[in-house]
C-alpha cells in the first residue's frame, strides 16, 4: 500500500509542484491550503507524512505542527520555509519536525527527505511490531508448563516482574533460565526498553570487562575506537548475565561497585557513567559452595541473590513433557515442511521416562531429529530410541489408578510389539547379508510388506552394517 502524504501550503503553485515531484502514482497525495482544514484531515485520515509550510495566514505551520504532534505523534512532519525563516525552522525541529526544506528546493531534495522520513517510519513500525511479538511470546499463557514446579516459577515471576529487584536464576543447563529472564523483563515496566544478554562463559577476563563496561580508543591493543558497554546499552532496561558463576574475581569486584553505586567506568577511561539497569543473573553452579571455596565473592553473592528463582529440571516436571513434545513437533514440522502430527504411546512413554540430563534443550533436539527421521504422520519409538535409549533407565511410569494401569499396559504392549518387529527385521536382514528379497522370502512375507516394516522403523539396508547385498532404498 502506498504511503499517504498531506501537503499543506497556502500557495497553490507550491502544492502543484510538490504533487508533480512526488507523483500521485507513487504516493496517495492529499493537499489543503488551510491550517485548520489540515488538522481536520489529520484527525479523519491516517497519514504517514505531512509536508507543512511554516508561514500561513490564520493558523501558522508551527501551531499546526504542535497540534499534530500532540494528537498524532506517529505522523512525521517536514517543514517548508523561506530563507529568512531558518531560526523558525530550528524551533520546528525542537517541536518534533522530522526535517525542513528551504524554498525554493530542488525536486531531488524533496524526494530524498520524503524517502528518509518514510523509511524511518517503516523501521519504527517494524520495531514496534517485533517488540509486540517478542513481548507476547513471553506472556505466562504462552510459556509451556502446567506442572506444580513451573506454576511456582510463574508465581515468582509475577511477583518480581513489576519491581526493580535484582534476580538470581539457578538451575541446570537447558532448563530455560533465559526464558525466565525474558519473561521477567517483558512483564515489567521496562518491557519497552532494551533487554541485553551477555554470556559470561564465552569471553576472557579482559574481553568480558570491555563487553560489560565498554572501552576507550587505545585502551588496549586492538581498541581502535570507543566502544559502548552492555551496561550503557541496557540503560533503563534489563541486563541479563548468563553463566554468572564463571565471572573472574577481579571482574566480580567491579560488578559489585556497579550494583552498589549505579555507575561504571569504561576500560581505559577516567570518567564514570551512570547506569539505570535491572540486573538479572543466571547460573548452573552452586554459588554458596563457591563462596565457601573462595571462588566467588560473598558480598556479590548477597547483592545478586535478592530474589532467587530456581528453574526446575525436566525430570522434576515430567507432566510438562507431552505438551513440550507436541510444541516442538509442531515447530519442526512447520520448519521442515513435514506432515507429522502425532506421537505414538510407545514414543511418548520413552520421552516421559527418559532422565533428560540436557533438559528442555535435549528434548527439543530429540524432537527435531525424530521429525527428520519420520516417514509418515507419526513419531514412533524407533525414531527416538537411538538417541535417548542409551541413557534412559529401563523404568516405567507406575500407575496410580485402574485407568492408569490400562493405559500403561497398552503402552507396554505396543512397546513390546515394536521392539519385536524391529528386532525381527534387523536379524532377518543380518542373516541374509542385507538382501531385502531373500529376507522377505525367508520369512514368508511379500517383499512389499517386508519393506513396509523396514520403513515403519526407518531401517535401511545400508544402516544394518551386516555386509553388502541388495541395497535398494526402502
Amino acid at each position: 500500500m502506498s504511503a499517504k502524504i498531506l501537503i499543506v501550503d497556502d500557495e497553490e503553485i507550491v502544492i502543484r509542484s510538490c504533487r508533480r515531484i512526488l507523483g500521485d502514482s507513487m504516493y496517495a497525495v492529499d493537499s489543503t491550503q488551510d491550517g485548520r482544514d489540515a488538522l481536520r484531515k489529520v484527525d479523519e485520515t491516517e497519514y504517514d507524512l505531512m509536508i507543512l509550510d511554516i508561514m500561513m495566514p490564520g493558523i501558522d505551520g508551527l501551531e499546526v505542527l504542535q497540534h499534530v504532534k500532540e494528537r498524532h505523534p506517529g505522523v512525521d512532519v517536514i517543514m517548508m520555509t523561506g530563507l529568512s525563516e531558518i531560526q523558525t525552522a530550528v524551533k520546528a525541529m525542537k517541536l518534533g519536525a522530522f526535517d525542513y526544506l528551504s524554498k525554493p528546493f530542488d525536486p531531488d531534495e524533496l524526494k530524498h527527505v520524503v524517502d528518509r522520513a518514510l523509511e524511518r517510519r517503516q523501521l519504527q513500525q517494524e520495531n514496534r511490531s517485533l517488540k509486540t511479538e517478542v513481548s507476547s511470546k513471553y506472556r505466562f499463557e504462552n510459556i509451556i508448563g502446567s506442572s506444580p514446579p513451573m506454576q511456582a516459577v510463574f508465581g515468582l515471576i509475577a511477583k518480581c516482574a513489576p519491581t526493580n529487584s535484582t534476580v538470581l536464576i539457578t538451575g541446570e543447563s537447558g532448563t530455560g533460565k533465559e526464558m525466565i529472564a525474558r519473561a521477567i523483563h517483558y512483564n515489567s515496566l521496562r518491557k519497552d526498553q532494551p533487554f541485553v544478554t551477555v554470556d559470561c562463559n564465552t569471553l576472557t577476563e579482559s574481553l568480558l570487562e570491555s563487553e560489560l563496561f565498554g572501552h576507550t580508543k587505545g585502551s588496549f591493543t586492538g581498541a581502535v575506537a570507543n566502544k559502548r558497554g552492555m551496561f550503557e546499552m541496557a540503560n533503563n532496561g534489563s541486563l541479563f548475565l548468563d553463566e554468572f558463576g564463571n565471572i573472574p574475581l577481579s571482574t566480580q569486584a567491579k560488578l559489585l561497585r556497579v550494583i552498589q553505586e549505579r555507575e561504571f567506568r569504561p576500560v581505559g577511561s577516567t570518567m564514570t557513567q551512570k547506569t539505570n539497569v535491572r540486573l538479572i543473573t543466571a547460573t548452573n553452579k552452586d554459588l554458596k559452595a563457591m563462596v565457601l571455596d573462595g571462588t566467588f565473592r560473598e558480598d556479590l553473592y548477597y547483592r545478586v541473590n535478592v530474589f532467587p528463582i530456581h528453574s526446575p529440571s525436566l525430570r522434576d516436571r515430567r507432566e510438562d513433557i507431552p505438551a513440550l513434545a507436541f510444541h516442538f513437533l509442531k515447530l519442526f514440522c512447520n520448519e521442515l515442511d513435514k506432515p507429522v502430527s502425532d506421537i505414538s504411546d510407545g514414543a511418548m512413554s520413552l520421552l516421559i521416562n527418559h532422565t533428560w540430563p540436557g533438559n528442555v534443550r535435549e528434548l527439543e533436539n530429540s524432537m527435531q531429529r525424530a521429525v527428520i527421521l519420520a516417514t509418515d504422520h507419526i513419531i514412533r519409538q524407533a525414531h527416538l530410541a537411538n538417541f535417548i535409549e542409551a541413557t534412559s533407565h529401563p523404568d516405567f511410569e507406575v500407575p496410580r489408578t485402574s485407568d492408569d494401569l490400562k493405559r500403561v499396559k497398552k503402552i507396554a504392549r505396543e512397546k513390546s510389539v515394536e521392539e519385536i518387529e524391529k528386532t525381527f527385521i534387523q536379524e532377518t536382514l543380518k542373516r541374509n547379508s542385507s538382501n531385502v528379497t531373500r529376507s522377505a522370502e525367508e520369512t514368508g512375507m511379500q517383499r512389499a510388506n517386508f519393506q513396509a516394516l523396514m520403513k515403519k522403523y526407518n531401517i535401511r539396508v545400508r544402516d544394518t552394517e551386516y555386509g553388502s547385498g541388495e541395497t535398494d532404498p526402502v
